[in-house]
């Protein structure tokens, strides 16, 4: 198993301590390109697709609603 299937696979738990560099390590994976917005905002384009969310600080630890929105995202466009 790759670390991008097991990256995925630990994704699709929904740990309560999925890092931000493990989110932008998965979507690099899936083609995402990060671009950084004003502040703490960011943004994951690939093509016409956008994820846009909140670097969260002061930790690295995603909120529940973000990766909630991560999945609905990936889900919608069919790459999980």
């Amino acid at each position: 198993m790759s670390k991008s299937d097991k990256l995925i696979i630990r994704f699709l738990t929904c740990p309560k301590n999925f890092t931000y560099s493990e989110l932008r390590a998965l979507l690099s994976f899936f083609g995402y390109e990060e671009i950084q917005g004003a502040d703490s905002r960011v943004c994951f384009e690939k093509n016409d697709y956008k994820i846009k969310l909140h670097k969260p600080h002061p930790n690295s630890i995603l909120k529940r609603y973000q990766i909630d929105l991560v999945t609905k995202e990936l889900t919608d466009k069919g790459l999980i």
